[in-house]
């Protein structure tokens, strides 16, 4: 049995594929430790936010823009 040392190593010699792959299953492994009352919150701020942007209230901007700001903002 490998060490968690010795499984990190292995996993990042993996093409960046199979890593977001893995990645993917570990996090949703983790998915039962999810707060009810922090998911219900996190839910109830995702339907917020889509309904502010289906009404026009807020303008929605490209992802790469954001992270664009973002990056100027923690420069400053």
């Amino acid at each position: 049995m490998l060490s968690i040392e010795q499984l990190i190593q292995e996993v990042l010699s993996l093409p960046s594929e199979s890593r977001a792959f893995l990645a993917e299953k570990l996090l949703e492994s983790l998915e039962f430790d999810i707060d009810p009352m922090v998911e219900a919150g996190w839910m109830t701020e995702a339907k917020r936010r889509r309904d502010e942007i289906r009404s026009g209230a807020v303008e929605p901007i490209p992802g790469d823009e954001a992270l664009a700001q973002i990056r100027r903002l923690l420069e400053q």
